[in-house]
């Protein structure tokens, strides 16, 4: 089940919240843990209780951790840690990365092992990130262990964030686990950010990626280079907007619950520079990998030839995280070593440039990095690569002027609604006149709905994450 789907809007989500309502505060958390079930069931049944595994392996492994640091048992809590993250990586590395690895295996020897083809559990490395740093803060001592193993599933399977982030750090919402109140306000503000990010998925993803799909479609070989930018313009726009948009409902739904997640993206088309990018895109991830990994390995406190050591790395894993292909892992690589450069070699020289051609450059090298994320074919990604700096022979043709005259106004709100501006304009707005969020949301919603009655397209690229 997905947030942009009829059957969510229009069923699941009234009825979860008309049960919520109604029931005593002490059984909501079972309300919402059932609920979550549900909701994973929809489309996984088999799968939850993988889910249900990986929850019940880390309230123990979180128990037992605390339970040796009371005692003053370093090395049993550090190895009961130990064990934690490597029941997690394994259940990890096997579903999603087992395919890969036979493939590297067989590309090496020449064997024929036949390939597993598991589907991939939805929001796998998502839920595992976050049972993860679980048991690694109360090994830190940043967070207290769970005593309520049906609060705890309420934290790993909540649906509003389970799939799709954003990464939620339990110690966030460890209070409001065991203690949040319904505030009229607080589900106002969720339900608008809920309907805000609704539009965004619906009305502005979803013909984003219709629009690079069709021109994907074409075929590199004599795509016009105008073309060419287009289809990966459309893509940036449908990365960004199906992302955030989920991201927003995400936290909206969270808010209408008495959750409050953190932010996953802020504006990061306008970042002046990748490493400013990779501080707005994504939030949670970043923030993931710093925290659990690129600040234990040393940072950048143990001189510059480990810190490039510790920035290739966790960007190799970056982009391993988001999928087994080597496109991936190369997109990863690619920002790693942007940000390299950034770092030791372009710093001062960089700063110096415009404001505005900070901004276009890092834009442009972002784009870059959309090609490599998009094709996990790599010959068809360097074939389409080539085509945006004129390999098809051609700067336009026909083609390109008939999907320009039809949309060029969407380029435009596209390149506007990732910006500060609607925001920065909806709470003018709003300042003078209290019913137009209201109006707005009311009107949105409407038209997210009557997209769907009839909609064909309706993907949500990181599923497959």
């Amino acid at each position: 089940m997905v947030f942009s789907s009829m059957v969510f809007l229009l069923r699941f989500l009234p009825l979860v919240l008309l049960v919520y309502g109604i029931c005593p505060k002490p059984a909501r958390n079972a309300v919402l843990f059932l609920a979550s079930l549900i909701f994973y069931a929809w489309g996984e049944p088999v799968y939850v209780l993988l889910m249900l595994f990986s929850t019940a392996v880390d309230y123990i492994h979180g128990r037992l951790v605390e339970q040796y640091r009371n005692e003053g048992r370093a090395r049993a809590a550090r190895l009961a840690v130990i064990s934690s993250v490597v029941v997690n990586l394994l259940l990890l590395g096997f579903f999603k990365y087992a395919d890969f690895l036979i493939e590297v295996w067989n590309h090496i020897t020449g064997q024929k092992i036949p390939l597993l083809s598991l589907p991939l559990p939805i929001g796998i490395s998502f839920y595992t990130f976050q049972t993860m740093s679980y048991t690694i803060d109360i090994y830190r001592g940043q967070a207290e262990s769970q005593k309520s193993m049906l609060d705890f599933g309420t934290y790993v399977a909540l649906f509003p964030q389970l799939i799709a982030g954003p990464i939620v750090r339990y110690q966030t919402i460890a209070g409001e686990l065991a203690a949040r109140r319904f505030d009229y306000e607080d589900f106002g503000a969720g339900a608008l950010r809920f309907v805000t990010g609704l539009g965004k998925k619906v009305l502005l993803a979803n013909p984003a990626g219709s629009l690079y799909e069709q021109i994907a479609g074409f075929g590199a070989a004599g795509l016009p280079v105008v073309t060419a930018w287009m289809g990966i313009l459309a893509f940036a726009f449908q990365i960004y907007f199906d992302f955030s948009g989920y991201s927003d409902m995400a936290i909206g739904l969270g808010r209408m619950f008495g959750f409050h997640f953190p932010e996953n993206f802020r504006y990061p088309y306008e970042s002046g520079s990748i490493t400013e990018f990779w501080r707005r895109w994504h939030i949670s991830l970043g923030t993931w990998f710093r925290e659990y990994l690129y600040i234990p390995l040393g940072g950048s406190r143990k001189g510059e030839a480990k810190q490039v050591r510790n920035i290739l790395l966790v960007w190799l894993l970056t982009g391993l995280w988001h999928g087994a292909a080597w496109n991936f892992v190369l997109w990863g690589l690619y920002f790693g070593v942007l940000l390299l450069l950034e770092k030791f070699v372009f710093q001062k020289g960089f700063g110096r440039l415009p404001s505005a051609v900070r901004r276009l450059l890092t834009f442009f090298l972002i784009l870059i990095g959309w090609v490599l994320f998009g094709f996990p074919d790599l010959t068809e990604g360097m074939a389409y690569l080539g085509a945006m700096f004129g390999a098809g022979g051609l700067i336009w043709n026909t083609e390109t002027w008939y999907l320009l005259s039809g949309w060029w106004l969407l380029f435009l709100i596209w390149g506007i609604g990732c910006t500060h501006v609607p925001k920065q304009w909806g709470e003018r707005l709003a300042g003078k006149r209290a019913i137009l969020p209201v109006l707005f949301l009311i009107v949105i919603f409407l038209l997210s709905l009557a997209y769907l009655v009839d909609a064909t397209y309706n993907p949500f690229l990181y599923f497959r994450f």
